[in-house]
C-alpha cells in the first residue's frame, strides 16, 4: 500500500482509526498531533572465551514498540474515558488495532499507513486549563502497543 515517491509527504494529512469501528469519520478520530510511532529491535552481545577475534558478536533480541503520543482538542467525547475503563476494569475484549494513515495532498489516496497491534491507553491527561488563555482545550493520551505493521 506504500506510495513511493522522490518528493516526501507532508505531515499534515492523517486519518486515525481507534479500532473501536467508529473508522475515521468524525471528531472521535480527529487528532492534531501524534508522535512517536516506532520500534526497536534490542541487540544482544556475546562472546565465546576461545573467540580467535577479539570483538562481540550481535545477537538479534526482542523486538520493542515506543509509546506513542496522540493529541486533541477536548470535544465533549468520553469514547477514551470509555476505553481507558475497560482496560483498568481488565476486559478481555479492551485491546485494539489502532491504524493511522497518511494521504496525499489532495485527500485522494492513503500513501502509508501504520497498524499499532495489541494496543492500549497507558495514559490520559486533560489540560491544562487557564482562565486567562485562549488556546484550545486538549486532551492527550499515550498509547502502548505490541507490535507495529506498516504497509
Amino acid at each position: 500500500m506504500a506510495v513511493f515517491r522522490d518528493r516526501p509527504y507532508v505531515q499534515f494529512n492523517f486519518l486515525v482509526d481507534l479500532g473501536a469501528g467508529n473508522g475515521t469519520e468524525g471528531p472521535d478520530a480527529g487528532f492534531q498531533e501524534i508522535s512517536n510511532v516506532g520500534m526497536e529491535v534490542t541487540v544482544a552481545e556475546y562472546r565465546n572465551g576461545n573467540e580467535k577475534e577479539n570483538s562481540v558478536r550481535k545477537i538479534t533480541g526482542l523486538n520493542k514498540a515506543t509509546d506513542v503520543t496522540m493529541k486533541r482538542g477536548v470535544i465533549g467525547s468520553l469514547s477514551l474515558y470509555k476505553w481507558l475503563d475497560q482496560l483498568r476494569n481488565g476486559e478481555s475484549n479492551a485491546l485494539r488495532t489502532v491504524t493511522i494513515q497518511l494521504q496525499n495532498e489532495d485527500h485522494t489516496a492513503v500513501v502509508q499507513t501504520w497498524k499499532l497491534l495489541r494496543a492500549r491507553i497507558i495514559k490520559h491527561v486533560s489540560g491544562p486549563f487557564n482562565a486567562k488563555g485562549t488556546d484550545v482545550a486538549i486532551e492527550e493520551l499515550t498509547i502502548a502497543y505490541e507490535r507495529l505493521e506498516m504497509e
